[in-house]
């Protein structure tokens, strides 16, 4: 029997290509936004990264992009307050959202964000998928499980991606690929495949762009 929610194939030689493309062209910081009247025109394609604080969000999008400063990566949980849009050419958005589970934040703050937030995911359409990020080392906690139950209650396609793969050995790798699997089968908007990545070693970074460039 085939394994729910299996790795996503690499990509063929013409899709790979496609992804490579549109993230080796121009990619612009278009502007960060706090309110929906903030919003760029809804004139293209838009995929949304979502993940826990140190999930290691910013140093992905900084990998699939080739650009060392793109997304601004830090150590301070919840730096990131802004839904932050970057133009992949003229073709997509590429959206950065609020880091989510982060202990230092004032509470109006996070009331504040998880407001937008629900606004944004809930309104946008040309918001095509959002992309959860989960760390390798540690699987779905209980916070990711909040910002998958807002995708349910949103009807967004929501598809998981590893981070930081190269941190956890191969044995347990299928532990929490496992872990992931069973969690992610409660939730009707979770996309079928899993993309396993890491920024550092280029894993999965291919296969993410064609992903991305399919959803055009």
């Amino acid at each position: 029997m085939a394994l729910p929610f299996p790795l996503a194939p690499e990509p063929d030689q013409h899709t790979a290509e496609a992804g490579r493309k549109l993230f080796a062209g121009t990619v612009d910081f278009v502007k960060g936004v706090v309110a929906m009247s903030g919003l760029p025109p809804a004139d293209r394609a838009e995929v949304c990264f979502a993940g826990r604080s140190n999930v290691g969000k910013s140093t992905l999008i900084n990998a699939l992009t080739g650009r060392k400063a793109l997304a601004r990566a830090s150590n301070t949980p919840g730096r990131t307050q802004e839904i932050n849009f970057f133009a992949l050419g003229e073709s997509h958005y590429l959206v950065d959202l609020p880091g989510y589970g982060y202990a230092n934040a004032p509470l109006p703050k996070v009331a504040a964000w998880q407001a937008l937030l629900k606004q944004y995911l809930s309104g946008r359409a040309t918001l095509r998928r959002a992309f959860v990020l989960i760390d390798t080392r540690h699987g779905i906690k209980p916070v990711d499980e909040e910002i998958m139950a807002l995708l349910d209650s949103a009807a967004v396609t929501f598809q998981c991606v590893l981070t930081k793969a190269d941190k956890v050995k191969p044995a347990d790798r299928a532990r929490i690929l496992d872990q992931v699997r069973g969690r992610l089968a409660a939730h009707p908007a979770a996309f079928p495949e899993l993309i396993l990545t890491s920024a550092e070693k280029g894993e999965g970074l291919a296969t993410l762009r064609a992903t991305i460039a399919g959803l055009a």
